[in-house]
């Protein structure tokens, strides 16, 4: 990772990643296919958009591909809220901070890029 070491929102959402892949794993221990699945999907995707936003094309690009992170990490936060009210599926409180603190961090950078454009 040559070229996040000083960058928050792509060493948070690959950091983010990681977790989500350990906790999918425990959901499919449980058999759980479907729900790990989509989790897995759209928790791997926020990191992946949030990377390819760091070779858009031009600023309005990358608002568009930190935009689809930011939906991306809703459909998470939506997912964990969901685990958390199922019965016999591992504890997520701390995966649904984490997603929501990486959520305001998004929209702070979407908001700032934004207003930068402004100028």
């Amino acid at each position: 990772m040559k070229y996040t070491k000083d960058n928050p929102a792509v060493i948070l959402s690959f950091e983010f990643s990681k977790l989500i892949i350990f906790y999918t794993d425990e959901l499919e221990k449980l058999r759980k296919y479907n729900l790990a699945s989509q989790l897995f999907r759209a928790g791997t995707s926020i990191g992946a958009n949030i990377r390819e936003a760091q070779n858009a094309e031009s600023k309005l690009d990358f608002v568009h591909k930190m935009k689809i992170a930011t939906k991306e990490t809703d459909e998470v936060i939506y997912w964990l809220e969901l685990c958390k009210e199922i019965n016999n599926v591992p504890n997520c409180s701390t995966l649904i901070e984490k997603a929501i603190a990486l959520h305001k961090i998004l929209n702070k950078i979407i908001g700032t890029t934004k207003s930068n454009m402004k100028l």
